[in-house]
């Protein structure tokens, strides 16, 4: 109700001492009275006409720090914002509308500005702290300022600028780093010499053979090795690394395919799939993202590019389910002949899911299997797919289930 009525306690104040004199000084035939009242009522009306008249616009910069926040995580808001009045305000409030994935408080005093009738309204600066809640890309505003008339009588209240996009990106857990097992199967960057023109220059000499161009002539290493040496390059090339995100929906809630946050299973599942790939291009590894039926979720991630992975997790932030494909599958045909680390997140799984998944099961020295779900075919998925394999339940422990799973002592069950 109070924020429904126009009047401030003082604008309130007002008006009922105007029909108390009014009323009083018809009484008692009050002369004093009446002017008063008079007066009192066409100060309040004034105040009314001046807001219902004279518009306030204004603009505002919104921006977050960092621009893209994990679920669980911190951004700063920083508003700048300009105010155009025609006529002076008193201090006030303000609050910025936040949608249901951010959590925080969003409002304080907003200052007083003065007519920009004749000049342009100084800047005020604001900021607050926001939580990412659900995964998503949230619209975060418009701003609102509620503000008082000169007189303090009557409430304005206005909006300034538009919405602003907030994106809040699936948590990337830190995992462990790789067995040294899985390094010396390839899981380190290696070398490997090419013809001139191809990879990175880090150049190498070789002895001439006949039909090498003189340009490649290596003078220093002929000079040290009294014979004729050319220049050969060598490439450093990073091994390639699989995670497969089952995004098919019979595995996951029907709310999985409705937007984010809907299904905490498919969540947590997204969480372990960037968390993943995270570690893996830290590594080194070349990371190819996809889907159950072999569909590219995202451009390969290279190794090393540690900020191209936490890009990654932010084009997943309105990733979601996605209806079954004819073939059903929880790995795609052409991963049995994939040799470098294989990582598949997954869900409910029933026993013919177990059985494809056990001919599936890749050549790669690290093939791991983690299923996001809470039911019993989820806790026998160990013992039945012959792959590096534990269950997670929905919000459980990430970086525990990817120890569980890619320990050194952990053999490939039914190999």
């Amino acid at each position: 109700m109070r924020e429904r009525w126009p009047l401030t306690l003082r604008g309130t104040g007002a008006l009922a001492l105007a029909v108390i004199a009014l009323f009083v000084a018809q009484r008692a035939a009050i002369p004093e009275l009446l002017y008063f009242g008079v007066l009192m009522l066409t100060l309040v009306l004034c105040a009314a006409a001046s807001a219902l008249v004279v518009r306030a616009t204004g603009e505002v910069v919104r921006s977050a720090a960092p621009e893209v926040v994990e679920v669980g995580g911190l951004a700063e808001v920083q508003l700048s914002v300009r105010v155009s009045t025609a006529l002076p305000t008193l201090p006030g409030r303000w609050s910025d509308a936040l949608p249901a994935g951010l959590d925080g408080r969003a409002d304080g005093a907003f200052p007083a500005s003065a007519s920009t009738l004749r000049r342009t309204g100084a800047s005020v600066r604001l900021r607050y702290e926001v939580r990412g809640a659900v995964r998503g890309i949230h619209p975060v505003g418009p701003l609102r300022v509620s503000t008082t008339d000169p007189f303090g009588l009557i409430r304005r209240r206005f909006a300034v600028g538009a919405a602003s996009a907030v994106t809040v990106a699936p948590t990337i857990v830190e995992l462990a780093p790789l067995p040294s097992s899985t390094g010396e199967a390839g899981g380190t960057r290696q070398s490997s010499a090419l013809q001139l023109g191809q990879g990175a220059d880090n150049l190498v000499a070789r002895p001439y053979a006949p039909g090498d161009s003189m340009r490649r002539i290596h003078w220093r290493a002929t000079a040290h090795r009294d014979t004729l040496m050319v220049r050969q390059e060598e490439q450093e090339s990073s091994p390639a690394a699989t995670v497969v995100l089952d995004r098919a929906l019979s595995r996951w809630s029907p709310a999985a395919a409705e937007g984010p946050g809907r299904d905490r299973a498919f969540e947590t599942a997204v969480s372990v799939c960037v968390s993943a790939v995270a570690r893996l291009v830290h590594e080194g590894y070349t990371v190819d993202v996809i889907d159950s039926d072999g569909e590219l979720l995202a451009d390969p991630v290279d190794g090393g590019e540690d900020a191209e992975a936490r890009g990654l997790a932010a084009s997943f932030a309105t990733l979601r389910a996605r209806p079954d494909g004819p073939s059903r599958r929880i790995v795609p045909a052409s991963a049995s002949a994939l040799v470098g680390p294989v990582v598949v997140v997954t869900g409910r799984l029933d026993p013919d899911d177990l059985l494809a998944l056990r001919a599936a099961a890749p050549r790669s020295p690290l093939a791991v299997l983690l299923t996001v779900a809470d039911d019993d075919a989820a806790r026998n998925v160990r013992s039945a797919t012959g792959w590096h394999a534990t269950a997670l339940a929905p919000g459980g422990d990430v970086a525990r289930a990817w120890d569980d799973a890619t320990r050194p002592e952990d053999a490939r069950v039914g190999a």
